[in-house]
């Protein structure tokens, strides 16, 4: 209480005060771009991850536009060190989003390369993932997948090294005849989740893509 006295939760984009478990206020919530997918229909990410890899469903939260709310949430989450804006963001899918009967059977975050989640001491991902695991009741696993090399952040990198990510990512154990909801938080060239869904494509196994945010 005494913190929250000398320095209240203010909002991220104008920053007026407001309740601690927020991250904007009523006012700039007005302001996100929110996607309005359908999971079970065709859209925009579902069709950029077909040319890419076998997909079953997607779904992305927000557009990922430069300058726009979105990223500033995402950088707020992935730099500021506030891990909470992950379970946030959850709770925001969990509003929006059904699976109806058709619930996926694991739910698998993309995975920070050990000495980059020591740096950031967290991966921003885990919180979110955890979150929507309680509240759909599936299992997750964040041991899955590893991430073999070390790397900079996607947003310091150009487009042609952002391409290179042939055997970044492997399975740590087998997996058969699972239907994975392979978790990131931004969309971009698609790349990344493509390099991982084609590691867990085998087996019988099959993908869904969930983002916080995809970039047009």
């Amino acid at each position: 209480m005494i913190l929250d006295l000398f320095f209240p939760n203010r909002c991220i984009r104008c920053n007026r005060i407001i309740e601690g478990d927020l991250l904007v206020c009523t006012i700039c919530f007005q302001q996100i771009h929110f996607t309005h997918f359908d999971y079970f229909s065709d859209n925009s990410l579902k069709e950029k991850c077909k040319l890419l890899f076998p997909i079953e469903q997607a779904y992305g939260l927000m557009q990922f536009e430069q300058e726009n709310l979105s990223r500033k949430i995402i950088h707020e989450l992935k730099y500021r060190d506030r891990e909470k804006t992950g379970k946030i963001l959850a709770e925001w899918i969990t509003e929006r989003l059904e699976f109806k009967n058709m619930k996926p059977d694991l739910l698998v975050s993309v995975p920070l390369h050990p000495k980059k989640e020591k740096e950031r001491g967290y991966n921003q991902l885990h919180l979110f993932t955890k979150t929507l695991s309680e509240f759909y009741n599936i299992p997750y696993d964040h041991d899955l997948l590893k991430r073999n090399h070390y790397s900079k952040a996607q947003a310091l990198k150009d487009k042609k090294h952002r391409l290179e990510t042939q055997n970044t990512f492997s399975l740590t154990k087998s997996i058969s005849n699972q239907h994975v909801l392979l978790i990131d938080d931004v969309f971009t060239t698609g790349n990344t989740l493509s390099t991982i869904a084609w590691e867990i494509l085998q087996k019988g196994n099959k993908v869904s893509v969930l983002v916080m945010a995809m970039d047009e």
